[in-house]
């Protein structure tokens, strides 16, 4: 059907086609990060198949994101005209959004080459038959997916652990676990990342928040475990012996956070530096942010679905992943499987049509070109200091204006004075999906909406997302069963219309 090689060879060849040289990195300077969504649809002419006959498939990248960080929370604005978290994987799933929001609109539209076909109940869609989302990253994910054992055989996916960085607290390391010892020169010590990559006691060489070859915000590192929401067995695995029976020595690390009410690190040297399966934020320069890590808002999505609270009130089911697929970087199938699926294993009593889902999680061995460690392998010996881009990418598969570059939160180049202009605004900003959103309603006939936006007057962002009762519910239930302590902006903050 497809394999993770495909997978990745097709998003590469995407971002070096169809995606600008604004927002990229600056070559021999700079890295960047990239996800991905990728529809996967049976191939028109499979009806004439024979049984035994392997699944053709069409393959095409729908929304892309490239980005490595997020702003503080003294920068969150209530107008929601900024994007918080510019990670890439959330890039990409704001830019999924808008590509839905144009696939209902064709199917109100009667449009025969949309996604969605008619549900069953009033004014809901459901995805077409046979169609699947598959998510790729170039990276693991920041948070606990990126907590990942390192092991004492040649073949461990980390480096070994370095004396050097034991005797050597706070030092600044690199995200590649294969970087040379002179690494810290290539660091932007005035860069917002930066911090993010302070490390503790005892951390190896190249090990950083932004792991090795793509990693944003963490990376792996050996962990204690502690957690309720992770089997006993899996915590085994962590924190002594590998399946493999090879000893684990350290753990990768992760710079995100654990949030306020989490159990929290111990800080020990070696393998009990991290707790495992604890939600965690990712960190800032000084300033704290309010952004939940990218393993911890995947493991959401893996439960309430990509669409978000809006959509839900047009679809009959969530839009959910069937794959995820990394890149080449650190890597732990054990972690990702425990940081996106494992936490919410046990959650139950879910309205109808969500579900905890068993996504497959792959690894391609395919490197991403502008991933740190990729430049890093390039550059050599080139004088200045290797840094993270500061623009973001975001690319959707609509007809209009598709690109969307930013930086900060806001459009490449808007200046202060701008900032309230209608310029000023990402597509994928809150205000601007809501815009998109009472677009489409207007778009379909009152007597055909679905009963949740006929049953009361609503005007605010706010208003909107918690009319969606099934979601609201979903999610209820989700904080209160795995995520209680999940970081949730005040609603002044989604009060615009």
């Amino acid at each position: 059907m497809w394999t993770a090689d495909e997978i990745a060879q097709l998003c590469y060849e995407h971002y070096q086609t169809r995606l600008p040289k604004q927002g990229k990195p600056e070559p021999n300077r700079e890295w960047t990060l990239l996800a991905a969504m990728v529809k996967i649809q049976p191939a028109i002419d499979q009806a004439c198949g024979g049984a035994n006959k392997p699944v053709q498939v069409t393959k095409e990248v729908v929304s892309m994101g490239t980005g490595t960080k997020c702003i503080g929370q003294s920068k969150m604005r209530k107008s929601g005209d900024i994007l918080n978290d510019s990670h890439a994987e959330v890039i990409a799933r704001r830019s999924f959004q808008r590509y839905l929001l144009h696939q209902l609109h064709l199917a109100a539209a009667l449009k025969e080459n949309s996604i969605f076909v008619p549900g069953t109940q009033r004014g809901l869609w459901k995805l077409r038959q046979g169609i699947l989302f598959v998510f790729f990253s170039s990276h693991t994910p920041c948070g606990d997916a990126s907590i990942i054992p390192m092991l004492e055989f040649e073949d461990q996916p980390c480096c070994p652990i370095s004396r050097r960085w034991a005797n050597k607290p706070s030092e600044e390391a690199s995200d590649n676990p294969e970087t040379p010892e002179d690494e810290k020169k290539y660091e932007d010590l005035g860069s917002p990342v930066t911090k993010k990559m302070r490390l503790e006691p005892g951390i190896p060489d190249g090990v950083a928040h932004c792991q090795s070859l793509d990693n944003q915000e963490s990376g792996p590192v050996p962990p204690t475990v502690s957690s309720s929401n992770v089997p006993t067995q899996e915590l085994a695995t962590v924190a002594g012996r590998a399946p493999s029976g090879a000893k684990v020595v350290d753990v990768y690390r992760t710079g995100a956070k654990c949030v306020p009410g989490e159990a929290g690190d111990s800080g020990k040297p070696g393998a009990a530096y991290h707790q495992v399966g604890l939600l965690r934020v990712k960190p800032g320069r000084g300033d704290r942010t309010c952004s939940m890590s990218c393993s911890d808002k995947l493991a959401r999505w893996n439960v309430l679905g990509c669409q978000g609270a809006l959509l839900m009130h047009l679809l009959e089911e969530p839009v959910y992943l069937s794959a995820v697929v990394i890149g080449k970087c650190p890597y732990s199938q054990e972690a990702m499987r425990r940081a996106l699926t494992g936490r919410c294993q046990n959650v139950s009593a879910l309205p109808k049509g969500f579900g905890v889902q068993e996504v497959t999680i792959q690894q391609s061995g395919l490197l991403f070109e502008q991933s740190r460690g990729a430049v890093q392998a390039k550059r050599a010996d080139s004088p200045g200091r290797l840094v993270p881009c500061g623009a973001a990418i975001s690319w959707s598969a609509v007809p209009e204006q598709p690109l969307d570059v930013t930086a900060n939160g806001f459009p490449q180049g808007t200046t202060r004075k701008a900032i309230r202009c209608l310029q000023a605004r990402s597509q994928i900003s809150k205000v601007e999906l809501f815009r998109s959103f009472q677009k489409l309603l207007s778009s379909i006939s009152e007597d055909k909406w679905p009963d949740s936006l006929r049953a009361q007057e609503l005007e605010t962002y706010h208003e909107y997302k918690e009319a969606a009762s099934t979601y609201q519910e979903a999610w209820s239930a989700l904080r209160k069963q795995a995520f209680g302590s999940w970081i949730r902006n005040p609603p002044d903050y989604h009060q615009f219309k």
